[in-house]
């Protein structure tokens, strides 16, 4: 039960990273103004970005723990 619920959680977050990578794609190709996209998605992960980037340390540690997250398997 737990395996079926982890591969379900594994899958979606796959998917959920290839639909972002898509959506940078389109917005790259596209602008910022993609007609079926609902918001700025580069503009979004820059902000993340610039906000672990003012937390100083607790920043970093954010960021190293979402890396270990995504590439442990």
């Amino acid at each position: 039960m737990v395996e079926k619920v982890t591969g379900w959680i594994n899958s979606a977050t796959q998917a959920g990273v290839a639909l972002i990578a898509l959506t940078i794609v389109l917005q790259v190709i596209f602008g910022n103004t993609v007609p079926f996209l609902g918001g700025d998605v580069v503009g979004a992960i820059t902000s993340i970005i610039h906000g672990l980037g003012d937390a100083g340390l607790v920043g970093l540690l954010s960021a190293a723990i979402v890396y270990k997250l995504f590439t442990s398997d």
